[in-house]
């Protein structure tokens, strides 16, 4: 289960990891609907860029723009959060978002706690999964935490100030 759109879904996507000894030139990919390392897409990207059941996954420290001409290619993009402060993966969603024009499905995965959904969604993402041990219904409730918000993101392209029609001397 995942929240998308601001629901609880049923989630057929994968997640794929490597284990130990695994590389990314080697591990197999398994088929149906899977979302693989971008590193593992790299090495891999010949042999896999004819399957439309493929996402990607980007760790926190590697870059949205490796992913810039091969956007189109994926219905799922995740950013993996490895700990929960660490917010490097707000960047990439902004980025992925704005600069790049990625219109699929963002999905947050990793360390993804209840306080964090508000300010993810803001960034971009529209589908989160929690980590497990945590309440996933509990866990949607973080995404109405406020009713509106000051700064631009790639929500809401205007500042509070901006949308507010104030009454002035005529």
């Amino acid at each position: 289960m995942i929240i998308k759109n601001k629901s609880v879904v049923d989630d057929d996507w994968s997640v794929l990891r490597l284990n130990e000894g695994d590389t990314t030139e080697s591990v197999a990919v398994p088929s149906g609907k899977i979302i693989v390392p971008l590193k593992v897409w790299q090495a891999q990207r010949d042999k896999l860029s004819q399957r439309a059941d493929l996402g990607v996954w980007l760790n926190s420290d590697e870059r949205a723009e490796d992913l810039q001409d091969d956007l189109a290619k994926f219905a799922v993009i995740a950013v993996n959060f490895p700990k929960f402060a660490d917010g490097r993966g707000y960047s990439i969603a902004y980025h992925l978002r704005t600069r790049l024009g990625y219109r699929g499905e963002l999905r947050a995965i990793g360390d993804v706690l209840r306080d964090q959904l508000f300010y993810m969604q803001r960034a971009g993402f529209d589908a989160f999964a929690p980590r497990a041990d945590k309440d996933i219904h509990e866990a949607l409730k973080g995404l109405s935490d406020f009713s509106l918000s000051y700064q631009a993101s790639s929500d809401e392209g205007q500042p509070l100030f901006r949308r507010v029609q104030r009454g002035g001397a005529a």
